[in-house]
């Protein structure tokens, strides 16, 4: 099994797709050097985006064309299973950066402009947001501590 980490940090300044980038701050406001084009996107408990690397490729394996950053995702990560992850699991990075699995993202209008047929498809693999518990610095190769939440 590997180890949980980030493959990539992305950040556009509005809308997708994202451009990956040498790492960034995360801020209990937002990704830093990161902007959304729609005002519904701003909200404190979803200011990470969290899409895994392996349901991407699956995606591209069923005729998508997505690498990280397409569909809008600010971490790209490996052997997280991000879906999987209960509401109110915590994510450690080595900066001391927390982040907290807040929301499960739904498919939105705007990947369309990917494929018409993408937003029925990557239902219930489109990742999750999460809200910033404690700010910090992310960037590739980080590994990622998975703390389970109490029930």
């Amino acid at each position: 099994m590997t180890e949980p980490k980030i493959l990539a940090v992305n950040v556009s300044e509005g809308g997708i797709p994202k451009q990956p980038v040498k790492g960034a701050r995360i801020f209990t406001s937002g990704v830093e050097g990161d902007a959304h084009n729609h005002d519904k996107h701003y909200r404190d408990i979803q200011v990470v985006c969290l899409q895994d690397i392996e349901a991407l490729e699956e995606l591209n394996r069923e005729g998508y064309d997505l690498k990280v950053g397409t569909t809008g995702e600010n971490l790209t990560v490996q052997g997280l299973n991000v879906n999987e992850l209960p509401i109110g699991t915590l994510l450690e990075f080595p900066s001391g950066a927390v982040i907290e699995i807040s929301k499960v993202r739904q498919p939105c209008y705007v990947l369309d402009a990917i494929d018409p047929k993408l937003k029925d498809d990557i239902e219930g693999r489109c990742g999750m947001y999460a809200k910033v518990i404690k700010e910090g610095a992310v960037q590739p190769h980080d590994t990622i501590q998975v703390l389970q939440p109490s029930v």
